[in-house]
């Protein structure tokens, strides 16, 4: 089994926006620092939409793999992320139908939209990301590797219990379910928000998948108490050790998504 890759979001949480996270450049690379110190080997950030400070920031402070969020921004606006060169960036294979506590996403992403970003990705040399929300979203990504526009490995992060029109249950049954739909060569994470996380999270961690977690995903340990990023981090990392499951180095994590 290969080591676990542990991917940390401290970023805004979507159904609990009272709690706080880091805004700045300098306030975001110093919680990655401690994240990597923790445990995690990728930072998925929104950078506040300041992406080229944000980028050098994290990089001057520890040697954690950036990976880039904000998927349902349309690729115009993603353009300042590519240009500054992360490791990742994260790309959705269907449309946005999301519903959160202050804010509402619907925004479609066509197939054609999907074929320019494997295009940029390969100019930028940056990996992509694949959000799989349901199995449409596998669809879509099997179209592109039957087209050969994709080689392994497909990076992929499976989204359980977000609310919105792409809900899916929080439940080790989908899970594994969707699981079983992904194509061969996928390095899977899991993303959980809400109820379900612990379950899901120990189960991927026993199939050999990876995870991600932090105050975007769900901002609370497993005993209910709020907790920042690097918290959620080493609390997941301990379950990791405890199962019998070793942690990723950042050089293990970069030949795992093909870097």
């Amino acid at each position: 089994m290969q080591p676990l890759i542990i991917i940390a979001t401290p970023n805004n949480s979507w159904l609990h926006p009272e709690v706080d996270f880091p805004r700045t450049a300098e306030a975001i690379a110093e919680e990655a620092r401690l994240c990597y110190e923790n445990g995690a080997t990728i930072l998925h950030t929104h950078a506040e939409g300041k992406w080229k400070a944000t980028i050098a920031a994290v990089r001057a402070r520890s040697p954690i793999l950036v990976q880039c969020g904000m998927s349902s921004l349309p690729i115009p606006e993603r353009m300042e992320a590519f240009k500054n060169r992360p490791e990742m960036i994260s790309i959705i294979l269907n449309h946005h139908d999301e519903a959160f506590a202050k804010a509402d996403f619907n925004v479609l992403h066509s197939k054609d939209e999907l074929v320019e970003y494997v295009r940029l990705c390969k100019k930028y040399r940056v990996v992509p990301e694949w959000e799989v929300w349901h199995a449409g979203s596998i669809w879509n990504l099997n179209f592109l590797i039957k087209k050969k526009l994709l080689k392994p490995p497909y990076v992929t992060t499976l989204f359980f219990g977000w609310p919105g029109g792409t809900w899916s249950p929080p439940t080790v049954e989908e899970y594994l379910y969707r699981r079983r739909l992904m194509p061969e060569g996928c390095a899977c994470n899991v993303s959980i928000m809400g109820a379900g996380q612990k379950e899901i999270l120990t189960t991927a961690i026993l199939m050999g998948d990876h995870v991600r977690v932090g105050t975007e995903d769900l901002p609370f340990d497993h005993s209910g108490k709020p907790a920042t990023t690097h918290e959620l981090v080493r609390e997941t990392a301990e379950m990791a050790r405890a199962i019998g499951r070793p942690l990723a180095t950042v050089q293990q994590a970069r030949k795992m998504i093909g870097l």
